[in-house]
């Protein structure tokens, strides 16, 4: 993620030996008067040219110096010596002449703009290989205002600001990929995503890091990033504790609830949230996922397990109870139960009714539980209707967003 990859640059060198093939040449051809190569140095660039064809760089290289050493060049045969001995430079290994070689070509005007984009690549792959990483953004900046669109040097920029520490200006690059990309097609690749968030990490913004965390479960949805995310949201100082079942909930639906002190506590809370149907099926998860039985707390697991099936039991005898004229409070509990032991229709129901009456103690987190309702009952477009409208501090926000993006992909 943080490095552009050899096979990269070794692309931008190729390049030039394309380019330097393509040169002005044969030597000796003549479109005005100062635009002459004499035979004693057009010689010696045809053979350093030819060379090249061979793949023999180094040899090459030696016969651009032979010419070079041809005494009072003209201007136009500078032109041609910088820009032979750049791309024989280039392939030799020498990158610091290469540099100073091709910094010269691009400065004598002669280069049409086609041909100032390559030399521009090579610059920047050059500076970037010699670990010149601000050297490296100048160049591939320079290239982009004159008309650059390569997605490599896009890549080397990002990598390059990455290495040096410049973690700012990664994620100026990938935001602006990011927007660009989303304004013309809904995916961002993967590698963009993921090294804006690591800048956003490594300087210490937790807000765009967990924007970005939120952009890559939309597009590259990965158990590590459910993980990721659910922890840092879970362990924020304002973090409500009334929201821990609902965020429990998430673990299990994205298979991150991997402990067994997790599988514990989750199940814990739904007996506390009159919930004893959910709280079974999580311990009887958590055995069958080998976590919960072993250990020296397998005896405890047991009888965690035990409460839970006497508590369900009797739940389902009380549950078939009418439930009429109660508070709204009293309906969205009783609904929610309900949905707990796949009474989904008449649970939503009850949920629904306990809404529109009003007066609930936490009107936006029952909300959000008859979202995850709707959810269990296969209604997508309700649930994210219906989670969008929950909104609120201690992390009803992040609630709110993390369960549209699992709606959405259910």
């Amino acid at each position: 993620m943080n490095n552009i990859s050899a096979s990269k640059v070794k692309q931008f060198h190729r390049s030039l030996v394309v380019m330097a093939l393509l040169a002005a040449l044969p030597v000796g051809a003549q479109t005005t008067a100062a635009e002459t190569i004499r035979p004693e140095i057009g010689k010696p660039l045809r053979a350093a040219q030819d060379l090249m064809k061979a793949g023999r760089f180094k040899e090459a290289l030696a016969k651009v110096k032979e010419a070079d050493a041809v005494a009072n060049h003209t201007r136009y045969e500078d032109f041609i010596l910088d820009r032979m001995r750049g791309s024989a430079a280039t392939v030799a290994g020498d990158d610091e002449l290469a540099a100073k070689s091709f910094e010269s070509v691009l400065n004598s005007d002669r280069l049409q703009s086609s041909e100032r984009l390559p030399i521009l690549e090579a610059l920047a792959s050059a500076a970037y290989k010699a670990k010149d990483y601000s050297r490296a953004i100048d160049w591939v900046q320079r290239y982009f205002k004159e008309g650059g669109t390569s997605e490599q040097m896009g890549n080397l920029q990002a990598s390059a600001h990455y290495l040096s520490g410049d973690y700012a200006g990664v994620v100026h690059d990938m935001q602006t990929r990011v927007h660009a990309v989303e304004s013309s097609v809904p995916v961002v690749d993967e590698t963009t995503l993921r090294m804006l968030a690591a800048s956003y990490a490594k300087l210490g913004d937790a807000a765009g890091y967990l924007e970005t965390i939120e952009k890559l479960l939309v597009h590259h949805p990965k158990k590590e990033y459910w993980a990721d995310v659910l922890a840092r949201i879970q362990a924020k100082p304002n973090f409500s504790d009334r929201l821990e079942l609902d965020l429990y909930r998430l673990r299990l639906a994205t298979d991150t609830l991997e402990s067994a002190d997790q599988y514990v506590e989750m199940a814990q809370l739904s007996l506390q949230a009159g919930l004893p149907a959910e709280a079974k099926r999580i311990v009887d998860a958590g055995y069958a996922a080998g976590k919960l039985g072993t250990g020296p707390e397998a005896e405890r697991h047991q009888r965690l397990r035990d409460l839970a099936v006497k508590q369900a039991a009797e739940d389902d005898k009380a549950l078939l109870v009418e439930v009429v004229g109660r508070n709204a409070d009293s309906l969205a509990t009783t609904g929610q139960a309900l949905v707990s032991v796949g009474q989904l229709d008449k649970g939503i129901d009850l949920i629904e009714r306990g809404v529109a009456k009003g007066g609930l103690k936490h009107p936006i987190e029952t909300r959000l539980h008859l979202g995850e309702a709707y959810l269990t009952a296969g209604q997508k477009a309700k649930a994210i209707e219906t989670f969008r409208t929950v909104s609120g501090p201690d992390g009803l926000d992040d609630m709110s967003k993390l369960w549209v993006i699992l709606a959405a992909r259910s």
